[in-house]
């Protein structure tokens, strides 16, 4: 019988995909890994941060048994995707920001990509916008502070909407601006506050679904769910049982890094 899919992430944000995951794939066991005593991912540097991902996730796919890994992650996507893939024996699934499909639902034509500060400047990310975007204006939004919030909110504590406004104010700047890419696993745990103190509607586009779609592919035969998956963490925090197992999964065992 094959093994759970793992889910993984810096911190709280994969579990957006694991939504998705339990939509498109609801009898499949998973799986889930965060790197909390290193977030946010995003402030480090790259040739660290590398290493540090293959060892998390080498003792996350060792300690979970899984079948396969979902890097639910566009930081550690868009930096060790390659490395993973060539040092895991498991299928890896990556995460990039959602440029294609927002520039094929803008109908001005100006796009903001809402992303970590490693992300709205790393040459896949702009690749992404040449590819796929070249006849848009994409604002590149840093917001940081919105992976704290976020932590914040699956811990049960309510979002600072003072501190959500000014990570969204330059997005503000051009009235003509009409679909946001959520760059970061993240910040979809935000969407209806995002919605909420935007000062008017746009359209807010993720890539939890694609990556869904993707994972349904590349996996086959998974094993059915029985009862909560297992939950990894690199830093104990009492903080997260109670968001972990809210999305299906176990009390989080402390992983063992080499």
């Amino acid at each position: 019988m094959a093994g759970p899919i793992l889910v993984f992430d810096s911190g709280v944000g994969g579990l957006s995909v694991v939504a998705a995951l339990r939509e498109r794939l609801p009898g499949a066991a998973l799986a889930y890994a965060c790197d909390n005593a290193m977030l946010p991912y995003g402030l480090r540097e790259d040739s660290w941060l590398v290493q540090r991902i293959l060892a998390v996730c080498e003792a996350a796919v060792a300690a979970s048994g899984c079948c396969a890994l979902v890097v639910a992650c566009n930081t550690a996507s868009t930096l060790a995707l390659d490395a993973l893939r060539a040092r895991l024996a498991v299928p890896v699934v990556g995460t990039v920001p959602a440029i294609k499909p927002a520039a094929r639902l803008s109908t001005t034509r100006h796009v903001g990509l809402l992303a970590t500060s490693a992300t709205v400047s790393r040459p896949y990310t702009l690749q992404l916008i040449r590819e796929f975007a070249a006849d848009c204006r994409v604002t590149r939004v840093a917001a940081d502070a919105l992976v704290r919030e976020a932590e914040r909110w699956l811990a049960g504590e309510p979002p600072d909407r003072d501190v959500i406004r000014a990570a969204l104010a330059p997005l503000w700047a051009d009235p003509e601006l009409d679909t946001v890419v959520l760059g970061c696993t993240h910040f979809p745990l935000l969407r209806e506050v995002l919605a909420e103190v935007a000062p008017r509607r746009v359209t807010w586009i993720d890539s939890s679904e694609a990556i869904a779609r993707r994972t349904a592919q590349v996996v086959a035969g998974v094993a059915p769910r029985e009862g909560p998956g297992p939950s990894f963490v690199t830093a104990p925090d009492p903080r997260l049982r109670a968001g972990l197992a809210a999305f299906g999964f176990a009390e989080p065992h402390l992983l063992h890094l080499d």
